[in-house]
């Protein structure tokens, strides 16, 4: 399985998009054709607005964009806001405010920044568990639908898996056969801190619940025989601090890529993984925690921090593939 990546310029991106269009040819003379009768697409982005104030207005740019783009819906994979910034109430309120422009329904999968790397602020210091319990209240206070002026029905952890009910951040729903599920799997690995009791006893909890999501949700689609997976969340699993070519055991991601690489291996049909967390595009292949490349799967990372972009994902459940990638760049809000 290939790898594209580009971190920076507008010709490479162009140069992808044009291949994309041409690996799709219009049908008929009077507009191109995406796909099939079937055919879709979402909006994927994530770690932003990250510099404070200025990418309030280049976000609200490119909202303005995906509302013109009219997707089915919209995707943050989480950090919404920056490591550094204080992780107040305000800074919080002020995105959410903004998800709630968006004219179609918008998901979100929660990030580290604004809750487990928040007591790392000397001058503004917040514990983190208490911060995801605000993000809960605030973000996820109807967990039966999405977020965006015209919100979506989802179906939420905390009410299909009754052991797990705190977890109303994580969802699932369904368009046009591909599943879509949003999980708590954020950077920072994954909040897991050998130094700090608390944060320890939440990741087991959290990760616990996760597994049980991952699982339950790779069942159901193959009980309906879905002709796709997506998997939504923050952080690139891969991140570690050593030079060693496998996952660690002190890996807080390790669990999570064992359960992806069994249930999609068991699947046996597409599964495309969205997240965030290293701020450039990038679209390549799963790897297991021996870094060896698992069939059926592309990662698809977005864009995030200085680049305000985002990632329009073209779905067509009945081609082989079943996911197409074009850039989605908002010219006013600086290189890509």
């Amino acid at each position: 399985m290939g790898q594209l990546s580009m971190r920076s310029g507008g010709i490479g991106a162009a140069l992808f998009a044009l291949m994309v269009a041409m690996s799709n040819p219009p049908v008929s003379t009077a507009a191109e054709a995406i796909g099939g009768d079937r055919a879709f697409s979402f909006v994927a982005f994530g770690d932003m607005p990250y510099s404070i104030p200025n990418d309030y207005a280049r976000f609200d740019r490119l909202i303005a964009a995906v509302n013109q783009l009219k997707p089915a819906f919209s995707v943050h994979v989480g950090d919404i806001k920056s490591g550094s910034s204080a992780c107040t109430d305000e800074a919080l309120q002020k995105v959410y405010d903004q998800f709630q422009t968006f004219d179609q329904p918008l998901v979100y999968a929660i990030g580290d920044n604004e809750w487990t790397d928040c007591h790392r602020n000397r001058e503004t210091p917040f514990n983190p568990r208490e911060r995801l319990a605000k993000l809960r209240q605030m973000f996820f206070a109807n967990p039966g639908q999405s977020l965006g002026r015209a919100p979506m029905a989802v179906e939420s952890e905390a009410r299909t898996l009754p052991a797990f009910s705190t977890y109303v951040e994580n969802a699932r729903f369904t368009k046009n056969d591909v599943l879509f599920v949003t999980l708590n799997i954020p950077g920072s690995n994954n909040g897991f801190e050998t130094t700090d009791p608390q944060a320890a006893a939440e990741y087991f909890e959290r990760n616990r619940a996760n597994l049980a999501w991952l699982t339950d949700s790779f069942q159901k689609a193959k009980e309906a025989n879905a002709r796709a997976v997506v998997l939504i969340f923050q952080a690139y699993l891969w991140d570690i601090k050593d030079t060693a070519n496998n996952i660690p055991p002190a890996s807080g991601f390790r669990a999570t890529i064992d359960t992806i690489d069994r249930e999609a291996r068991a699947f046996g049909k597409p599964v495309l993984v969205v997240h965030g967390d290293y701020h450039f595009f990038e679209v390549a292949g799963f790897r297991d925690t021996q870094m060896r490349l698992v069939p059926n799967i592309f990662r698809l990372q977005v864009m995030g921090e200085t680049q305000v972009h985002a990632v329009r994902v073209i779905v067509d459940p009945d081609m082989p593939g079943v996911f197409g990638f074009v850039p989605l760049i908002v010219r006013d809000n600086g290189d890509f």
